[in-house]
């Protein structure tokens, strides 16, 4: 598939104001000649009547040839600037298509010819499948950051350090009787390989920042039935996303919404009401409501002071007691920092007082012992009036630019990249401790550490993710 010359609109959807049909392949220059009459000069723009097979004019408009190799593809490129209409653009894929050898691309397909030329590599290509993808401010920094080549020059160095490594291990082995081949030569490469590892985990202990960048800072919103979840999602996202109603265990599932934070994309999670029940679609939305909190970076636990039941703090333990949180302090020292109203320390949870817009029931701090009035939520707001909602929604915003931390260049945003950098750590880490073993397989360790590495960028096995990783683009691009 690679011989022949592929065709598409690589511009955005039709109709528009102006649309680029864009050829590429050994025929591109042919089909320059057989539609715009010939070649028009070399990256210079030049208006022309564009004809189809039978010589009737398609449009007038620009052509622009470009020169292979040095061109996005590696290939001959054959551009065509057009009036968008939906006619236009059919008719001008016709005549280009009817050209023998010249056919439609396929989704990537453009993308997936620079990668094969040596044009781009594996990482610059899904940082272009993310900058497409990127829906917020700090997602287009990081993936324009990845497009420019920022992790390809830091995987191709750990590439260049792993090499020379290699090359001295095994010139002890090779050439052992030259008196320039130092005797301590595996104790240095054990040195150099030390200090490649530790280069590795630091640069892993950001993936998690890379995942809340490309995949968004999670957000469960969770309390009882009736404590105000879904009405406070619908007033966060600013419209109905989630049904509202007075009959508890109305939400049966988890419903996500995604709000542009700062740069950040942070997306809610509403889910079920926690609480004993014997409905058995209930009790299987209220597992799903646990699974979510287990995965979120940030839990809301929401209490209504109008509901019956127990204390503020009573029903937060509640709440949380249901699920062993990754970041929480442990659950005595997070109930006593509940208590205390802080919000320090590494727990991720924000105590959110529901319906402040309703006068409070009379007696109940009394019938508490004083608990609600003493009570420290972090918030309290009324998802119908909107008190109280810009600070919550800006103390989630510094939440998730700390969890994010900040727009650099070379954080690794995909799980194929950090799985095969964990693979590479693991297999040095597996050198490091053969302190024993002869040198042959030390070299062997290392030369199969080289092997992940390449993965990353592309260089070797790879082949049987080509499709999926190019499935992601769009045709034409």
């Amino acid at each position: 598939m690679q011989s022949d010359t592929i065709a598409a609109l690589s511009s955005g959807a039709l109709p528009s104001g102006v649309a680029v049909v864009r050829v590429s392949g050994p025929e591109a220059r042919g089909v320059m000649e057989a539609v715009a009459g010939s070649v028009a000069p070399d990256r210079r723009a030049s208006l022309r009547r564009l004809r189809d097979a039978a010589g009737g004019t398609i449009d007038r408009g620009i052509a622009i040839f470009f020169g292979g190799p040095e061109t996005v593809t590696g290939e001959d490129i054959a551009e065509f600037h057009v009036h968008g209409g939906r006619a236009v653009v059919a008719a001008l894929l016709e005549a280009v298509t009817a050209r023998a050898g010249v056919r439609l691309a396929e989704a990537g397909e453009f993308t997936r010819r620079a990668f094969e030329n040596g044009r781009i590599d594996l990482t610059e290509a899904e940082g272009l499948a993310d900058l497409i993808a990127a829906e917020t401010e700090g997602q287009r920094r990081a993936a324009v950051a990845q497009a420019g080549g920022a992790l390809r020059a830091i995987y191709e160095g750990w590439m260049t350090r792993l090499t020379e490594i290699r090359a001295r291990l095994e010139a002890s082995f090779d050439f052992a009787d030259e008196g320039d081949v130092g005797a301590d030569i595996g104790s240095d490469a054990r040195s150099a390989v030390g200090a490649l590892v530790a280069a590795m985990r630091a640069h892993l202990a950001r993936a998690d920042q890379g995942e809340i960048l490309r995949s968004g800072y999670k957000v469960a919103i969770v309390g009882a039935p009736n404590a105000g979840k879904s009405s406070l999602l619908n007033a966060l996202v600013d419209r109905e996303v989630a049904i509202v109603t007075e009959v508890p265990g109305t939400t049966r599932d988890v419903i996500e919404a995604t709000l542009n934070i700062g740069g950040i994309p942070v997306r809610f999670s509403d889910t079920a009401g926690i609480r004993e029940t014997a409905d058995q679609v209930e009790a299987i939305g209220i597992e799903r409501a646990r699974a979510v909190m287990e995965a979120a970076d940030l839990v809301l636990a929401l209490v209504d002071p109008h509901s019956s039941g127990h204390g503020p703090l009573a029903r937060i333990t509640d709440i949380l007691s249901h699920v062993k949180h990754p970041m929480m302090l442990a659950a005595d020292a997070a109930m006593e920092d509940i208590a205390k109203g802080t919000s320090k320390g590494r727990r991720k949870i924000l105590t959110i007082r529901t319906k402040i817009d309703r006068p409070a029931p009379k007696g109940i701090g009394a019938m508490f012992g004083g608990e609600w009035t003493n009570f420290r939520f972090d918030f309290s707001v009324s998802a119908k009036t909107g008190q109280g909602l810009p600070d919550l929604v800006a103390r989630i915003g510094e939440l998730a630019r700390d969890a994010a931390g900040g727009v650099e260049a070379g954080i690794p945003l995909r799980t194929r990249q950090r799985e095969l950098i964990a693979d590479t750590v693991r297999i040095l880490e597996g050198f490091l401790e053969a302190e024993d073993a002869p040198a042959e397989i030390g070299a062997e360790t290392l030369r199969r550490a080289s092997n992940r590495l390449g993965a990353l960028t592309g260089q070797v096995g790879v082949e049987d993710l080509l499709d999926v990783i190019f499935s992601e683009f769009c045709i034409g691009k």
